[in-house]
């Protein structure tokens, strides 16, 4: 309550009394006293309410201030802690830069050093084939220096034959005179008779400088024929294929062998008619060896023993069905074998030419692949064209077909080469293909660039080093046609060879041949080996005639 109001009530209060009696006058003072002590006492209350509120405000304050700080120490420590993590993700990310640019440079680096290595390949081939260039062009320049040397030389022997000219026609002259007055001839006759002398004269001269010239230009066109027969075979590298009489099939154990003769050699019997082979079981442990001159059949017959030994089901129905698949699976991939091929050498082959180039690759010539044979004929064949100026797609296409007759049956009259040609033509193939493949082996007349090309190609291919290797049955097959040869001459008692084939050593009885009939024997024994047997290099004969004396002391 406001101060003035307890000055006002007192003099209110004094001022009624005047008109109250005593009993009402008495109930005021206790009014009065109750009023004044809760005055008093809401007096007391709002003096201890404002002290108790000023000490809560300051308290508030206070805790406030303390607030403030706190949060202040907290937003410091805050921006404290974000400004080291900051400056930490900061560290890292300048890491993380310098690991990036570190790798991108390495990246680049080795994208230089790629991009410098590849340079310096172009380089070094750019100089490879300068150095050439400038070796072709040397070697031009040395050509036209000696035709240059040539033709002052011709100039100096045509001066010099114009001199000797004029002095044989001062001389002519100077005998027609002679003969005329020796003679009495008119000098008309010994004009003529001295012409025909020097006419026979020039025509023998004309003939030596001829043939002087055509043997130089052969000797020119056989050096240019070297350098592209040599810069054509550089580039084709192939690989050796050599034939093997016998293929070989491992056995998981020694019981598979009973399986595979079967009851009574049912199974085995079963196999070798079908496939046309023999098979040989007891030849080494835990192995089957399958023998047969022909290819195919050999490996239609080593596929289905080793599917039957895997399978672990042979009986004859499982043989012969299986080698009939077996048989349908290599016709297709001889399909695919001869696509290949005609791929290989950027040519498009009607589907019948290329089943029949697919069989060549079970076909051998002297232990050669005849695929691989064709192969490198055609691609040496393109090569050696496109040096001389010619189609290198005739080339490529007689090349690779030149062998096509030994994939048809046997039987066919005439020899492969015939047939080849006769197939191609019957395809509609090009008559210059036709007569390259016909002519490879000089069986009819070459009649154009191309077949000579193959027949070249053909050659360089068979008889290139590791080529044509011998199998073991060839090299026994000589040996003993050799002995055989040895042998059959009267009054030999023994031939050996020795030196695997390069020598030969027979012993004549000394009653029968004599010192003179022994070198005529060994003559005609080297001449008959000549005749009847193919053979590389050369081979010694020598004919051993021994005379023993023998006597008995008694």
């Amino acid at each position: 309550m406001p101060l003035f109001l307890l000055d006002i009530l007192p003099r209110a209060l004094q001022a009624q009394q005047s008109y109250l009696s005593p009993e009402q006058e008495a109930e005021l003072n206790t009014l009065q006293l109750w009023f004044l002590s809760g005055a008093s006492l809401l007096l007391v209350f709002l003096v201890l309410w404002q002290i108790l509120a000023g000490n809560r405000r300051g308290r508030m304050e206070a805790a406030i201030r303390r607030e403030q700080e706190e949060s202040r120490a907290a937003i410091q420590s805050s921006q404290e802690q974000a400004r080291r993590q900051a400056e930490a993700m900061v560290k890292e990310a300048e890491l993380k830069a310098k690991e990036v640019l570190v790798a991108a440079r390495e990246a680049g680096e080795k994208e230089k050093e790629k991009e410098r290595g590849e340079l310096r390949h172009q380089a070094e081939r750019l100089q490879a084939r300068e150095d050439s260039l400038e070796r072709r062009l040397a070697l031009l320049q040395d050509r036209l220096e000696e035709l240059d040397r040539r033709g002052d030389a011709f100039k100096e022997a045509d001066l010099k034959l114009q001199g000797e000219r004029q002095e044989l026609e001062e001389a002519r002259k100077a005998l027609q005179e002679e003969r005329a007055r020796l003679a009495g001839t008119s000098v008309e006759e010994a004009r003529q008779a001295l012409l025909e002398e020097l006419r026979q004269e020039m025509v023998g001269e004309r003939a030596a400088l001829v043939r002087q010239q055509q043997e130089e230009g052969r000797q020119l066109l056989t050096a240019q024929g070297r350098e592209l027969l040599l810069a054509s075979m550089e580039r084709c590298a192939s690989t050796l294929v050599s034939e093997a009489a016998t293929s070989t099939i491992a056995l998981p154990n020694e019981e598979m062998k009973g399986r595979i003769i079967g009851k009574d050699g049912r199974n085995i019997r079963a196999l070798e008619a079908a496939t046309g082979t023999s098979i040989l079981v007891d030849e080494a442990p835990q192995t089957v060896v399958v023998s047969c001159f022909d290819p195919l059949r050999r490996e239609v017959a080593r596929r289905a023993l080793e599917k039957l030994v895997d399978d672990g089901r042979i009986h004859p129905s499982r043989v012969e069905e299986l080698v009939e698949t077996i048989r349908q699976e290599l016709e297709e991939q001889m399909r695919q074998k001869g696509e290949e091929a005609a791929q290989r050498l950027s040519l498009v082959l009607p589907d019948k030419l290329q089943d029949l180039l697919g069989r060549l690759e079970y076909r051998h010539s002297f232990s050669q692949n005849v695929l691989q044979h064709s192969l490198e004929v055609g691609a040496l064949a393109g090569m050696l064209a496109a040096e001389m100026g010619l189609s290198q797609e005739q080339a490529r296409r007689a090349g690779l077909l030149h062998d096509i007759g030994k994939a048809l049956p046997s039987e066919g009259p005439g020899s492969h080469a015939f047939q080849g040609a006769e197939l191609l033509r019957s395809v509609g193939e090009d008559p210059v293909v036709v007569n390259a493949v016909a002519a490879h082996h000089n069986e009819v007349p070459v009649a154009s660039g191309i077949g000579v090309i193959v027949q070249v190609c053909d050659a360089i291919s068979a008889s290139r080093p590791g080529a044509r290797s011998e199998s073991t049955e060839l090299f026994l097959r000589r040996l003993e046609a050799l002995e055989r040869i040895g042998g059959s001459f009267a009054g030999v008692l023994s031939c050996h060879v020795l030196q695997a084939g390069r020598e030969i050593r027979a012993l004549v009885q000394p009653q029968e041949v004599s010192q003179e009939e022994a070198q005529l024997l060994a003559r005609e024994m080297a001449r008959r080996i000549q005749a009847e047997v193919r053979y590389p290099g050369q081979i010694r004969v020598t004919v051993i005639r021994e005379t023993r004396a023998v006597e008995y002391a008694c």
